[in-house]
């Protein structure tokens, strides 16, 4: 990933917060077939001695054969805010008319070896986990304990788990920090879902 030095993020705080606020990743792999691109939403642990960047976790259909790249070098994109840039909300579009249009984002790679897990006991645990995560805060929670457990264990035997323990993380916050303060606040005023990311650069 291309980024100038006034954009790049390192912060580990930073891109892990942006992993949990986005978790639906794009897992990249390279095959026989070439490459190739699953959207997946993950569970993210936080680092360990043996994950120093942290650990990726989720399922897949038995039929993806994503899982099937067991001990294959694999990147996932995780995608944040974004927004379109217009000229008009620079100071210099009146003045001189210099000014193009740009995207604003932020985006965070992380890198590692994607391990297939194959056991019922480490899917039942990760499927519990991922649904409490995303039904919290809903007046009305689901559980995974709501449905019939025969019909939860026949559903368990169509899915694989995947595991990928993070060995890099590279992020990339292209926020107007190239601007003037005015031309960052027109911005921050014009996307207000863009402000808060702006805050942390």
């Amino acid at each position: 990933m291309y980024t100038p030095s006034r954009f790049h993020e390192s912060r580990p705080a930073v891109l892990q917060a942006l992993i949990e606020a986005h978790p639906l990743g794009t897992v990249v792999t390279h095959g026989a077939a070439g490459l190739n691109a699953d959207h997946i939403p993950f569970e993210y642990s936080a680092p360990t001695e043996g994950a120093p960047f942290g650990t990726l976790r989720a399922h897949v259909a038995r039929a993806n054969p994503l899982w099937q790249q067991d001990g294959s070098a694999v990147m996932v994109v995780f995608q944040g805010p974004a927004g379109y840039i217009s000229p008009s909300l620079y100071e210099e579009k009146p003045i001189s008319g210099k000014v193009v249009p740009t995207w604003n984002y932020a985006v965070v790679h992380g890198h590692g070896v994607l391990r297939a897990v194959d056991d019922p006991v480490w899917l039942q645990a990760l499927l519990a986990r991922l649904t409490d995560q995303h039904e919290a805060g809903r007046e009305h929670q689901w559980a995974v304990g709501d449905a019939p457990p025969a019909y939860v264990e026949t559903l368990k035997k169509a899915i694989v788990g995947i595991e990928i323990v993070l060995t890099r993380l590279d992020g990339k916050w292209k926020l107007s920090q190239n601007r003037p303060q005015a031309d960052q606040l027109a911005v921050a005023a014009e996307l207000p879902a863009l402000a808060q990311w702006m805050r942390t650069r």
